[in-house]
């Protein structure tokens, strides 16, 4: 299943990306972590030191063999140059699996702690500055997104930019389930409202994760606000406080609460019907948006309008 964690900036989105990864990874669960956000802190997060998360390599530096790789022999993709962060899959692409040998793992996907392997866009450099935004860097993960099948038991997880940016690409409709981290403030919820309204003009999924919340009267705060949105609440964790500090991350100490808080965003995740259909259908939808805006009208003939990814088998 693939997921998005969303919120305002602050919110604590990050944080709760990776307690999902990490809890799911403790139970056998193949996960790969995805960091799409501009502040790319998700390996450490997850519990890799400051010194090897620096290290670790990006998506766009490997943006010509995603390419290459993915394209495979389609024979609608001539040259993996034309290829664009929305380019949909067809017959003759390579796909992705969550766990196999490819290239792409190889070359920008690396295992941070036991279970969960990570992959970054990558941050801002000195040439990008005043020059380029940040989706150039996001659409190698749309990219692989559009061409990664997932199977029963298997998570994607994504920390995303913070507020309704994500909207400004495709990649929000890459999901079975977004996640909106929300605190019980105003100003947050403000967050989740606009956010709500976008994804419900495009049927986009949304569950409501509260965080930061001290006491029932934050926690009915949030449910007037987001009414039956609201999945589950997060309070105050010395676990996740001391891992700030240096501490382990190892999700075995995290508080038993918290822990089933995050099994019922787990539960909540495996609820959601798949639909490869729809899943594709939108995928086309966004790369016509794209190919009409700015892209060249021409990039439609990239679309193959009898494919379907096939349903994956563990």
């Amino acid at each position: 299943m693939k997921v998005a964690f969303v919120g305002k900036g602050g919110s604590g989105k990050t944080t709760c990306a990776s307690l999902f990864a990490l809890r799911a990874a403790a139970t056998g669960a193949p996960v790969l972590a995805l960091d799409a956000d501009i502040n790319q802190n998700l390996a450490v997060a997850l519990g890799a030191s400051e010194e090897d998360a620096a290290g670790l390599p990006t998506l766009p530096g490997h943006l010509g063999l995603i390419k290459e790789w993915l394209r495979g022999e389609n024979p609608r993709i001539p040259s993996a140059d034309q290829m664009i962060k929305t380019t949909p899959p067809g017959r003759g692409s390579r796909l992705l699996r969550v766990v196999e040998d490819n290239p792409i793992w190889d070359a920008a996907v690396r295992e941070v702690v036991p279970g969960v392997r990570v992959g970054l866009a990558g941050a801002f450099e000195d040439a990008d500055l005043g020059v380029a935004c940040f989706h150039a860097k996001t659409g190698a993960v749309e990219l692989l997104l559009n061409h990664l099948v997932d199977g029963p038991g298997e998570y994607v997880v994504v920390d995303m930019t913070a507020g309704a940016d994500a909207f400004a690409s495709g990649l929000f409709t890459r999901f079975d389930l977004t996640f909106l981290v929300c605190e019980p403030t105003l100003r947050s919820v403000g967050v989740y409202r606009q956010y709500a309204g976008y994804a419900r003009d495009f049927g986009v999924r949304l569950a409501v994760v509260g965080n930061k919340v001290a006491d029932e009267g934050d926690a009915a705060f949030l449910r007037d606000e987001v009414g039956d949105d609201l999945v589950g609440v997060l309070g105050h964790s010395a676990h996740v406080r001391a891992g700030d500090r240096g501490a382990s991350r190892d999700v075995a100490g995290l508080e038993p609460a918290h822990a089933a808080v995050l099994d019922d965003l787990r539960a909540a995740v495996d609820a959601v019907p798949r639909d490869r259909e729809r899943y594709q259908a939108d995928a086309v939808a966004m790369h016509l948006r794209n190919a009409h805006a700015w892209a060249g009208s021409a990039l439609a003939d990239q679309i193959d309008p009898d494919f379907v990814p096939a349903p994956v088998t563990l």
